[in-house]
C-alpha cells in the first residue's frame, strides 16, 4: 500500500493542555456541572444525616422517657400490691389474734371446769345430794298433803293403781313463783341458775342443761320466773338458738321441780322453725328424737288451736303444760293465755311484758 495515501500520524506529538484550548468549551462545562451535582448530593446527604441523627436522638429520648414512665408505673403498681398484701396480712393477723384469744378463753374455761369437775368432785356431789334431798323432801311433803285430802272409803282397791302424780294437789299445776309460799321453789330455781352459770355439766343426765349459760341468759330466765310468775314474754335474744337456750334452762328447772308431769309445747309457724327447735332442744337438754311426740316429752305445733286443746287435755289429766312461743308469731291466741305457764319471745324490743 502507498504510505502517501494516509495523512501523517499525530502520535508522536503532545496534545495541548486545556489552557491552550479556548475558554467555554463543552468539556469544561460538563466537568463543572458534575462537580456541582456531586456537591449538591453531598449537601443533601449531610442534611439527611443530620435529620437522621436528630430522629435517632428523639427516638432515644422518647425511649428513655417511656422507660422511666413504665418504671414509675411498675413501682407504683408494685407498691399498691405490697400495700394490699400488707393490709390482707394485717386482717389475717387480727383474725388470728381474735381466734387465739377465743381459744385461750375457752382453754381457761375448760381448765376451770376440769378443776371444778375433778378437784371439786366432793363439793359438787354434796351440792347435788343436797338438791336431791330438797327435791325428795318437797315431794314427800306434797304427797303427805295429798294423802290428807284423800277421802278414805271401804271400797276394794282398783286393779290398776293411779300414778302418784295424779294424787298431787291441784295447786301445783298453777305455780306462782313470786309468792312467799313457794320460797323453797325460789331457792331451788336460784340454785339451779347459779349451777348453770358457774358449773355447767356438759355430760349430765337428760333433761339437764348441757350448754354454757351466760349471765344474760340467767337474767332472762330469772325475770320470767320471779317477775312474770312463769307466764309472759321476753325480748328475743336475737337468734333462735339463743332463745332455745333460754327456754331449755326453764324446761330443765321445771323438769327438776315437776318431773314428767311437765309437758313443753312449742308453737312455731313452719316445719323448718320447728325443726330448729327440735334440734336445739336435743342439743341443749341431751334428749333424743324419741322424746318428741304427741304422747310423750315435747310436742311441736304449727297452730295455736291444737296446742290449746292439747294443753287443756293435759291439765284435765293432772299434768302441767309449758307453752313456748317462737318469736315469729306476731299474734298470740287468747286461748293460750289461760294456762299457768307460757313463755313467748317478742321480736319487737318494745314488748318486754306479757302481750296478746
Amino acid at each position: 500500500m502507498n504510505s502517501d495515501a494516509f495523512p501523517p500520524s499525530d502520535s508522536g506529538q503532545s496534545i495541548p493542555s486545556g489552557a491552550d484550548q479556548p475558554e467555554g468549551t463543552p468539556g469544561q462545562e460538563l466537568a463543572h456541572g458534575e462537580v456541582r451535582e456531586l456537591e449538591r448530593r453531598i449537601a443533601d446527604l449531610r442534611r439527611q444525616e443530620e435529620r437522621l441523627r436528630k430522629e435517632v436522638a428523639d427516638l432515644q429520648a422518647t425511649y428513655d422517657r417511656t422507660l422511666r414512665e413504665q418504671m414509675v408505673q411498675a413501682q407504683m403498681m408494685m407498691g399498691q400490691v405490697v400495700q394490699e398484701g400488707l393490709a390482707d396480712l394485717e386482717q389475717r393477723k387480727q383474725a388470728l389474734q381474735i381466734a387465739v384469744e377465743q381459744l385461750e378463753r375457752r382453754q381457761e374455761r375448760i381448765r376451770t371446769e376440769m378443776r371444778t369437775t375433778f378437784a371439786g368432785t366432793s363439793q359438787d356431789l354434796a351440792i347435788r345430794i343436797q338438791g336431791f334431798k330438797d327435791y325428795l323432801v318437797g315431794s314427800l311433803q306434797d304427797l303427805a298433803a295429798a294423802a290428807e285430802q284423800l277421802q278414805l272409803v271401804r271400797e276394794a282397791p282398783e286393779p290398776e293403781m293411779k300414778p302418784v302424780r295424779d294424787a298431787e294437789p291441784a295447786e301445783l299445776a298453777k305455780p306462782d313463783f313470786g309468792e312467799q309460799s313457794f320460797e323453797e321453789q325460789t331457792r331451788l330455781i336460784r340454785r339451779m341458775l347459779d349451777q348453770f352459770r358457774d358449773r355447767p355439766d356438759y355430760y349430765g343426765p337428760p333433761w339437764q342443761l348441757r350448754r354454757t349459760f351466760e349471765p344474760i341468759h340467767a337474767e332472762r330466765v330469772s325475770k320470767w320466773f320471779f317477775d312474770q310468775g312463769g307466764k309472759g314474754a321476753l325480748k328475743s335474744m336475737g337468734s333462735r338458738l339463743q332463745n332455745i337456750l333460754v327456754a331449755s334452762a326453764a324446761i330443765a328447772i321445771l323438769r327438776r321441780m315437776y318431773g314428767d308431769r311437765l309437758w313443753p309445747l312449742v308453737l312455731a309457724n313452719s316445719p323448718e322453725r320447728l325443726g330448729e327447735w327440735r334440734r336445739g332442744l336435743q342439743d341443749c337438754l341431751g334428749i333424743t328424737r324419741a322424746d318428741f311426740g304427741p304422747d310423750q316429752g315435747i310436742v311441736l305445733f304449727e297452730a295455736a288451736e291444737p296446742l290449746a286443746l292439747k294443753a287443756d287435755r293435759l291439765e284435765q289429766e293432772g299434768d302441767l303444760p309449758l307453752i313456748i312461743i317462737d318469736d315469729t308469731e306476731n299474734q298470740v291466741s287468747l286461748s293460750l293465755l289461760q294456762f299457768p305457764l307460757w313463755l313467748a319471745f317478742a321480736p319487737d324490743p318494745t314488748y318486754s311484758t306479757p302481750f296478746i
